[in-house]
């Protein structure tokens, strides 16, 4: 199933939804620990970066200190699709918010400050209208 690479259509449709919990970005040393579910993971030189849920990584031990809000944009956005993420990032940067994006293969994914996770998505709904 190919995404949408338009990006009137991908604005429009995009539906941001804010998953419920709290989400940390943490490192794992010699692998992902048991007991923990991580919804991102990204292999860098220096290490495997994690995000979990604050629950998993206070449960292991695992030290952070970037409490996020995890937003899904519900429209299926192409891998190929060009200035969505750009949008995106701008409209939350002009609120003055951080914003780490990560992209799947059907969904784009945001994790904003979680004091301002319901902020961002109104944000994003305002940019969508």
């Amino acid at each position: 199933m190919t995404g949408e690479t338009d990006l009137r259509t991908l604005l429009s449709d995009m539906r941001p939804e804010l998953n419920p919990g709290r989400y940390v970005f943490t490192m794992a040393e010699g692998g992902v620990p048991s007991g923990v579910s991580p919804v991102v993971t990204v292999a860098e030189p220096e290490g495997l970066t994690l995000v979990v849920s604050q629950a998993d990584a206070d449960a292991a031990g695992m030290a952070y200190d970037y409490v996020a809000g995890w937003i899904t944009l519900r429209v299926h956005s192409a891998l190929a699709a060009v200035g969505l993420t750009a949008a995106v990032s701008r409209a939350l940067a002009d609120a003055d918010l951080s914003c780490n994006v990560v992209a799947g293969f059907h969904h784009d994914h945001l994790f904003v400050p979680y004091e301002q996770a319901e902020r961002a998505v109104e944000i994003l709904r305002r940019l969508a209208a």
